[in-house]
């Protein structure tokens, strides 16, 4: 029990030590700007740079397996991807990516389904209470002749309850990617993207 007491004793001390030795540097708040382009993670969860990642694979094989065999660029729609992880995630964020690198692209166009509503008061008042010379012609919308959905799953594991100094976490995601004819319902091209990662974690930190 003595010698116990010790080590914890020693413990503190050297932890005392070091956050000594370090200053008021170590409780200083800093900020630094960060390059996005480049991959990093601070654990095992989904990401910004996963987002980025997945999103590029995903406009990339779509413009190789499915746009490059269209005759001309097709109408599109996003309809959006389901979350379908334990935790809150910008799906949205992601389907955005992917529209703007297809548009980029010059492979497809896209409808803007997410301002529909703000579309058709626009022409409501364009209708009522602009001259004939500028008004915008009701019924000229372009339709979709695909859709966009998807949905984003998730798998954890942890290590088991034992004696430790550590825990390991290991998320794994799958996103998969459809894109429907909108006339006939069928399922034209589907894509997954699969990753995991795994995290190492003190048990005691700050």
């Amino acid at each position: 029990m003595k010698n116990r007491i010790l080590r914890l004793a020693g413990l503190a001390a050297l932890a005392a030590a070091t956050i000594g030795s370090s200053g008021c540097a170590a409780f200083r708040a800093s900020t630094q700007e960060r390059d996005v382009t480049k991959t990093q993670h601070m654990g095992s969860e989904y990401d910004y740079s996963d987002m980025r990642k997945v999103a590029q694979n995903v406009a990339g094989a779509m413009h190789t397996q499915f746009l490059a065999a269209q005759p001309e660029a097709p109408m599109m729609m996003i309809a959006g991807v389901q979350n379908r992880t334990s935790g809150y995630v910008d799906t949205k964020t992601l389907t955005d990516k992917v529209r703007t690198l297809l548009i980029q692209g010059g492979k497809a166009r896209f409808v803007n389904e997410a301002r529909r509503e703000d579309l058709l008061k626009e022409q409501g008042y364009s209708a009522a209470n602009a001259t004939p010379e500028t008004q915008v012609a009701i019924g000229k919308q372009l339709g979709a002749k695909f859709m966009v959905t998807g949905s984003l799953a998730e798998m954890k594991e942890e290590s088991p309850r034992q004696v430790r100094v550590s825990k390991t976490k290991v998320n794994y995601y799958k996103l998969t990617v459809e894109v429907t004819d909108l006339q006939t319902a069928e399922i034209k091209w589907i894509h997954e993207e699969e990753f995991a990662r795994e995290a190492t974690l003190p048990l005691i930190g700050w």
